[in-house]
């Protein structure tokens, strides 16, 4: 990677990443990781494809590789996805008449959408909060042998 390409942090955010005893503020670093970008910067890319994510941060060089954000994204989805359609599929049921495959034309692809949509920044919030946490190797602790 160039010079010209590289994205470039803050001097604070490179001096801090990687730094096991600088403060994380969760909130910002949950609202970067919601906008899928680095935790500690808030300039990187927080994903290299749809759900894996980058090694390190590419502006600031936060590794990123040892999170563990495995199963609190998808039962986050299916959390907020499943309280959302049901409520608007009880709603509709009650204003309009709609055949059996009319709901399902309906809130099949309203609920892949609305998963779709959700994982990758669900996805991004958990990174951050590990981040801010130090969980999931960010606190520089192998959680291997735990």
């Amino acid at each position: 990677m160039t010079q010209a390409t590289a994205l470039s942090a803050p001097s604070d955010a490179i001096d801090r990443a990687n730094d096991l005893q600088a403060p994380r503020d969760v909130t910002s670093a949950m609202l970067r990781g919601l906008r899928c970008r680095c935790p500690n910067c808030g300039e990187g890319h927080l994903f290299a494809s749809f759900l894996k994510s980058v090694d390190a941060c590419q502006a600031c060089g936060q590794e990123i590789h040892h999170h563990r954000a495995d199963d609190l994204p998808p039962y986050l989805t299916i959390f907020i996805v499943g309280h959302v359609v049901v409520a608007l599929f009880m709603a509709a049921e009650e204003m309009v008449e709609w055949s059996m495959w009319t709901h399902l034309a309906v809130w099949v692809p309203v609920t892949a959408l609305m998963s779709l949509v959700l994982l990758q920044p669900l996805k991004g919030t958990t990174i951050g909060l590990q981040y801010a946490l130090k969980l999931g190797g960010f606190g520089g602790k192998s959680e291997e042998g735990e």
